[in-house]
């Protein structure tokens, strides 16, 4: 059974080794779970992580553990009160598994308070322990209460007294249950814990001791104390006797008594207990031996002297490694488990085809033996059948024939004596033969050979034989010889057909072994990135984006994840996600990479199962505050973008699921540079491809291309705000009142188009702007002219660029002439002069970014309700400081040796998927579109992966990789119900 909590020596030999850490300083505290915390210690350059699991261990660590994403209460709480304080004491209460961990001194002293005993807790109290915070609460009789503001009863812990005295001892052994061990006896009066005692017991001679006395009846307990009653009678068979054991007993107990004294002065060694165990394999594979870890202990204990056991440097490094690799012990011990369920399957199946075979060869041998005995009996067979013939044939009824021979063989008749049976529904009869030629053949047996001894045809043992009474003796026999020649070709067929089955149940064994171990050692490898738990991918260009998955992680990517040089990218609709697009390296981010980002946003919210087409916008990260208006106040989750938004074109809800391929360092540069921000003649290049992939009508008429320039790539985003109103039945896409008010209804009613040279002008068909009306009311030819003016030039480009637009380009476009052909002259330049004049005005535009404060409410509908206390504001470019799980610049390094697009050549060690805007995937190697439909996302994955899977230049490597993936990792991305489009799905389903 696997060691689960520290005993009370455990708790000794800790505290003994962690006094050096006293005049640490708290850096940052963490939580693992709700029971477990981390807490980063630093001296000078020295940096220690403690840790402390309530109710079971607390020990240095340097094994990488899983942080929660946002820190809990109890956390925040023990940050406020601990952090930069320095650990002044570090002490064991009494002789309890209780411990008191003191951070400052004086008025201004801290304590947490471990209890390592029953449920466990852990306390936060002030320096007159008084407690401000509680890991569980709970009453404890009538009186005592482990609450907050109430003081922790520190004269509880059990104190040392010194070992007990002899009559203390013998009135232990006195109250104890006849069949009890001597330790359970001796538990109630020693504080050593059971190991120690087991050791000191076994040292003198003890280890195998009970109590004496008789024995409780067992009639009326349980069957499970029964066997273990049984069980203890069994394995501890000497009694212990007073008389004689009593001085050997008290000399275990001072060994004890000095153990602890020794590991209050000097730290110990640390062991782990393992179990060799033999490892699954082939008939004639070598025996392959596995260990797993059993107990960690701070002493070489004699009860475990010659089992398999790992030593090291201290009782930390011990503990560290024993909770560390239990994950990966769990993942061995599953992978062995289906490796001995596969290895049964297949010795099920060569047993099987044993039996099968086996039988088939008794009856050959059983056809044959008959059929010889009936030719060897042809004389007595043939009168046999002709008695029993002519008594149907004078009609006699079946009773009367039955009685008839049962006369004959009274009077000993040999004819009617070989008779066992009569068979008369089925027309057959039994008969009891004999080789007659047996008395000879012993007789012989001194002269034959002893090839001719081992002839089975000459002896035949006798045996009862069914012969058919409308055959001859003859036809009998060779009936059975018929059969014979019949069971052994089917003997032949099962062999050839079963020795198919048992190659190809060999075969599948291999391939189970293999996939389970190529598995098991992908697991072991597999790196957990700090982004994954939030929405991510990484972009076109080599950009990291992350995105929250609810409000308490939008909040979190804001205020810890977001550095100075990053982009903020939301949209204003309901649950749409907190994009945040990583630019450690600095400079300007591509349009590209802005608009897979504001996809992101869009297919994270409302929009996916509602199928909206809408705009998202990006800011600076210093446009992004957590002050509220005046009289105002902020929901978790809800963030005040001040100043100008840079509203992004339509995004399509187009993602696609794909793979990143985790490389090994030598593979890296071979793929660096794949994703890089593109030329204009590299973008062309890849517009085309991706036209061929039913991606060309993505983003090509949403963005202005300057060809005079030096040819790279630029958009032109306008400053201002449009609107956006789709009626679904479903969802109401509206802007902040605030926003509202103050932008023009001039602004909210128009779209800037920049798909050719001369930009379009696109109006929502109501409400028709005044200015506009008024013009048309005014002189209808004027429209008319205007009109033409403004075709002709339309007529003239479209011309010019026929040769350049693709197919669904010159569709569009098409579209769009028909549709404002309405617009004249006038129109479009007095709408052109308002949507220009954000960029001319720049005074006017100063005083309104003082003015403009807008609320963008990430999942909280309008922002109102909500925790009423206010949220303290975060300046321009200032964060909460960062912790361990928050990277560094070093993000592009990491993103170099993730690829999707895996070559031969490459040593790959693990798979990652990924959910990002289709655009961003156009290079990768296995890629599926989804949009928003009606199949569930666990569905659609899975038959994601068997499309990658029957790839055929999917290597052996990449579908080990791939099906190592577990079906919720890979659904965990997808926005909800879905549609599944790829190449060749349909034969992939059949």
């Amino acid at each position: 059974m696997t060691k689960t909590r520290f005993n009370t020596y455990d708790v000794v030999c800790s505290v003994t080794e962690l006094q050096k850490l006293i005049g640490m300083r708290v850096n940052q505290i963490y939580d693992i779970d709700n029971k477990t915390y981390l807490i980063r210690l630093a001296r000078n350059e020295e940096k220690v992580v403690l840790l402390l699991e309530s109710g079971l261990r607390f020990h240095t660590t340097s094994f990488e553990w899983p942080k929660n994403m946002a820190p809990s209460g109890f956390t925040m709480k023990l940050r406020k009160h601990l952090k930069n304080k320095r650990l002044e004491s570090f002490q064991q209460l009494g002789v309890d598994r209780i411990v008191d961990l003191q951070f400052g001194s004086g008025e201004a002293a801290y304590h947490i308070i471990l209890e390592l005993y029953d449920r466990g807790n852990i306390l936060l109290t002030d320096c007159e322990l008084r407690i401000l915070n509680i890991l569980r609460p709970h009453v404890e009789g009538e009186e005592l209460r482990f609450a907050v503001r109430e003081k922790y009863p520190k004269d509880r812990a059990k104190q040392d007294s010194g070992p007990p005295s002899v009559e203390q001892i013998k009135e232990a052994i006195q109250r104890a249950h006849p069949g009890d061990t001597l330790r359970t006896a001796l538990n109630p009066v020693l504080e050593y814990g059971a190991s120690v005692i087991d050791h000191v017991l076994h040292e003198h001679g003890l280890f195998g001791c009970r109590i004496g006395g008789e024995l409780p009846s067992d009639a009326n307990l349980p069957k499970k104390v029964k066997r273990k009653q049984k069980n203890i009678c069994k394995e501890f068979s000497k009694v212990f006797d007073v008389q004689t054991d009593l001085d050997a007993l008290l000399s275990a107990i001072n060994d004890a008594e000095s153990m602890v004294q020794n590991a209050r002065k000097e730290p110990s060694r640390g062991y782990i207990i393992q179990k060799k165990e033999v490892r699954p394999a082939k008939e004639g594979e070598k025996e392959e031996y596995y260990f797993t870890n059993l107990e960690y202990h701070p002493y070489p204990y004699s009860q475990y002297r010659g089992e398999p056991c790992k030593e090291f440097d201290s009782f930390a490094s011990a503990v560290d490694e024993f909770y560390s690799s239990l994950e990966s012990q769990k993942i061995d011990l599953k992978a062995f488990a289906q490796e001995r369920e596969a290895l049964k399957k297949l010795s099920n199946v060569k047993t099987d085809h044993a039996k099968r075979i086996e039988e088939l060869s008794k009856v050959q041998l059983g056809d044959r033996k008959k059929a010889e005995l009936i030719t060897r009996n042809q004389d007595l067979v043939d009168k046999a059948l002709l008695a029993v013939q002519s008594a149907l044939a004078a009609q006699m009824s079946w009773t009367d024939i039955q009685d008839l021979v049962k006369a004959a063989q009274a009077n000993g008749d040999p004819v009617a004596s070989c008779i066992r049976q009569l068979k008369l529904e089925i027309n057959h009869i039994s008969l009891l033969l004999s080789d007659p030629y047996a008395v000879l053949d012993e007789n012989d047996s001194e002269n034959e050979s002893d090839s001719e001894r081992e002839d089975d045809e000459q002896k035949l043992e006798q045996m009862v034989v069914d012969v058919d009474l409308a055959l001859t003796a003859f036809a009998n026999a060779r009936r059975y010889y018929d059969q014979r020649r019949f069971a052994a070709r089917k003997e032949q067929k099962t062999i050839e057909s079963s020795s198919k089955a048992l190659k190809n149940a060999e075969r599948k064994t291999l391939q189970t072994l293999k996939d389970v171990r190529t598995q098991t050692t992908i697991n072991k490898v597999r790196k957990v990135y700090w982004f994954e738990k939030f929405y991510w991918f990484v972009s076109s260009e080599n950009y990291l984006i992350i995105g929250g998955r609810d409000q308490q992680q939008n909040e979190l990517i804001v205020k810890r994840y977001m550095r100075p040089n990053d982009i903020y990218v939301h949209a204003e609709i309901q649950g749409a996600s907190s994009v945040i697009i990583k630019n450690s390296a600095g400079g300007e981010i591509p349009p590209k990479t802005l608009l897979e980002a504001g996809t992101m946003a869009i297919s994270y919210s409302v929009a996916w199962d509602a199928k909206v087409v809408t705009s998202a916008y990006w800011v600076h990260s210093e446009q992004v505050s957590k002050t509220a208006p005046t009289g105002e106040y902020l929901t978790t989750g809800s963030f005040m973008i001040r100043g100008r938004k840079n509203f992004l074109p339509p995004c399509h809800l187009v993602l696609g699921l794909s793979f990143l391929f985790k490389l090994e360092d030598s593979s890296v540069e071979r793929h660096r540079g794949e994703r890089k921000v593109r030329t204009f003649d590299e973008e062309s290049i890849a517009s085309r491809e991706e036209e061929r992939s039913e991606m060309s009508e993505q983003t090509e008429q949403e963005i202005k291309l300057d060809d005079e320039s030096d040819q790279e790539e630029q958009v032109s985003f306008p400053d201002t705000h449009v609107k956006v109103e789709h009626d679904t039945g479903k969802v109401s896409v509206r802007t902040d009142p605030i926003l509202q008010r103050l932008t023009s209804e001039t602004e909210r009613s128009s779209e800037i188009f920049l798909g050719d040279d001369k930009p379009y002008i696109i109006r929502p068909a109501a409400p028709r702007l005044k200015q506009i009306s008024k013009s048309k009311q005014k002189a209808k030819d004027k429209e008319q002219k205007a009109k033409e003016k403004l075709i002709a030039p339309i007529k003239d480009d479209a011309q010019q660029k026929q040769g350049q637009l693709k197919r669904g380009q010159r569709a569009k476009m098409r579209k769009i002439k028909e549709k404002y052909k309405d617009q004249d002259e006038d129109d479009r330049k007095m709408i052109m002069d308002i949507l220009k004049s954000a960029g001319n005005q720049k005074a006017a535009d100063a005083a309104q970014e003082e003015d403009e404060e807008h609320r963008e409410n990430h999942g909280a509908g309008d922002g109102k309700g909500g925790d009423r206390k206010r949220t303290p504001r975060l300046k321009p470019g200032e964060f909460e400081e960062l912790g361990d799980d928050v990277p560094a610049v070093a993000d592009l390094d990491m993103l170099d040796t993730l690829t999707g697009q895996p070559v031969e050549e490459d040593e790959l060690l693990f798979v990652v998927p990924v959910v990002a805007p289709y655009q961003s995937l156009h290079n990768y190697k296995y890629k599926v579109k989804l949009t928003p439909g009606t199949g569930k996302r666990g569905k659609a994955s899975k038959m994601a992966l068997q499309i990658f899977l029957k790839d055929k230049q999917c290597t052996p490597r990449e579908k080990d990789l791939l099906k190592s993936v577990k079906d919720e990792v890979l659904a965990r991305n997808i926005p909800g119900k879905v549609k599944l489009s790829a190449p060749q799905m349909q034969k992939v389903r059949k």
